[in-house]
């Protein structure tokens, strides 16, 4: 029983932290454009060729 005055206090620290958490997230305006990454992934063929060009060749080494 002794237990419970433990793990009350530290359940209690959790959820203050996600509150906290969740506030500043909301306040960082991480919540605001929801709809972007589910359809940047449509429009993949925007990348331009020069920077593919760089990914390409960043495993090479250069003589």
């Amino acid at each position: 029983m002794s237990i419970i005055y433990v793990l009350i206090p530290i359940a209690m620290l959790f959820v203050l932290i996600a509150v906290g958490i969740f506030f500043w997230a909301v306040k960082s305006e991480q919540f605001d454009d929801l709809d972007r990454q589910s359809v940047s992934i449509l429009f993949d063929d925007d990348i331009k060729p020069s920077t593919q060009d760089k990914h390409k060749d960043n495993g090479k080494k250069s003589s």
